[in-house]
């Protein structure tokens, strides 16, 4: 019985070389149908991810619902998520500080992505005081014709104002570095995310030229918002805003605050001050009691609306028929 194992030895070494390579290929063929595990911080992101991932995987979203980036506290699932994922897509640290201290203590395995500090990305500095003063509308433009008098660019992210998705040149940029991150992961997938990214930016592109279209007619009438959120998406269509009702919208406005902006409205003739969903809509009446100012409603982050893939178009569109409809009737 030895030595009949002796003399079959070299075939049965052979044998057994076949079987681990042959398990490498199966083991490496499965990994490569296993698409990346991808989390997103916040629903207009998600929507970006959503639509660059198309069929070949679904994102986790963290902040869900009507919860804010601005105060939301991780929860023990979300904690999970974030740890099992490859990739974590966000805006900014300062837009979710939630994210400061979890990113730092994710796995090395875990590749953290800030959208915000991409190439080509146009960042504005955040305006101070509140009730800051009207921009020229009909003053300085872009090659393109596009107002840029109340927003300044950045080189640094440190006071940059988070809220980039609301300039869909921004989010082009964005499906971009999107599509670039899950090819450099994936590259077994990576001519599908070209693909997908081509078409998102395609409608991003169509969405940005129907919004200018309907706002156009808007560009000189005067409002205030709840809290200054829109920077990306005024400066983008030439619209006018005079201030904003309070610096934090977790914070409310004092008496002192709400008498400035009442005055201001009178002073500037303003057409409308714009409240948010989930915040008093008795704060807005204040201001607007003794003025002819109406009011409307704004949602910059898409609470309000279902996450997936269709969210950025629906939310882009909502704002500028919110902005329309306030401002248009205002006359």
């Amino acid at each position: 019985m030895r030595s009949f194992l002796i003399k079959r030895l070299p075939k049965i070494v052979w044998v057994f070389g076949v079987l681990t390579i042959l398990s490498q290929v199966l083991v490496t063929s499965a990994s490569a149908q296993t698409p990346p595990k991808v989390a997103v911080t916040i629903k207009p992101v998600h929507s970006l991810v959503a639509q660059v991932m198309g069929e070949t995987g679904k994102p986790a979203l963290i902040v869900d619902g009507a919860a804010s980036p601005h105060t939301y506290g991780l929860r023990p699932s979300d904690a999970k998520v974030l740890n099992a994922a490859n990739i974590v897509f966000r805006m900014s640290e300062a837009l979710e500080p939630f994210t400061a201290k979890i990113a730092k203590s994710l796995p090395a395995s875990v590749r953290v992505v800030s959208l915000d500090q991409g190439a080509g990305i146009k960042r504005l500095a955040r305006r101070s005081g509140g009730t800051f003063e009207m921009h020229a509308a009909a003053g300085a433009k872009d090659a393109h014709g596009h107002g840029h008098g109340h927003g300044s660019s950045l080189t640094s992210a440190s006071d940059a104002d988070g809220h980039v998705w609301l300039d869909p040149r921004n989010a082009v940029t964005m499906i971009d570095e999107i599509s670039g991150v899950l090819s450099s992961t994936d590259p077994a997938r990576a001519q599908i995310y070209k693909i997908n990214a081509d078409k998102a930016k395609d409608a991003i592109r169509a969405l940005d030229a129907e919004i200018e279209r309907d706002l156009k007619p808007l560009a000189d009438r005067p409002y205030v918002v709840f809290h200054d959120a829109y920077q990306y998406f005024e400066v983008r269509f030439g619209l006018s805003p005079v201030g904003s009702i309070t610096t934090n919208p977790e914070v409310p406005p004092s008496g002192k605050r709400l008498a400035d902006i009442r005055r201001k409205l009178g002073a500037l003739s303003a057409s409308c001050v714009f409240s948010e969903p989930g915040f008093s809509t008795r704060v807005v009446q204040a201001v607007t009691e003794g003025t002819s100012a109406k009011s409307g409603v704004l949602d910059p982050e898409g609470t309000t609306l279902p996450a997936g893939p269709d969210l950025y178009g629906a939310l882009m569109r909502k704002l500028a028929a919110g902005f329309k409809s306030c401002l248009g009737s205002a006359g």
